[in-house]
């Protein structure tokens, strides 16, 4: 089962535990994450339920590129990394 791992950015909002999800897709699993962290969502999406522009995901050490349909398929063994970007001067 795919597993996602959330930064310890999003640790200081609110808890965000590594979590095993039966899901086989990113919107799926991002979606069961939200099932077990409701407010997780805001953190993640946007108003559209597009991926935010502070939010990068890195799945099986690839960067996501697509940002909007989130369809991309995960593989039984997959882990899915969930950062919040920094930025500042």
């Amino acid at each position: 089962m795919p597993r996602l791992v959330f930064t310890q950015q999003l640790a200081r909002f609110l808890p965000v535990p590594e979590q095993t999800v039966a899901a086989l897709s990113l919107r799926g699993a991002l979606e069961e994450a939200f099932v077990h962290t409701p407010r997780l969502r805001s953190y993640v999406l946007d108003d559209q339920a597009h991926l935010r522009e502070n939010v990068v995901i890195f799945i099986d050490g690839q960067a996501l590129s697509e940002r909007v349909r989130l369809d991309q398929v995960l593989q039984a063994g997959s882990t899915v990394h969930v950062l919040q970007a920094l930025s500042g001067g």
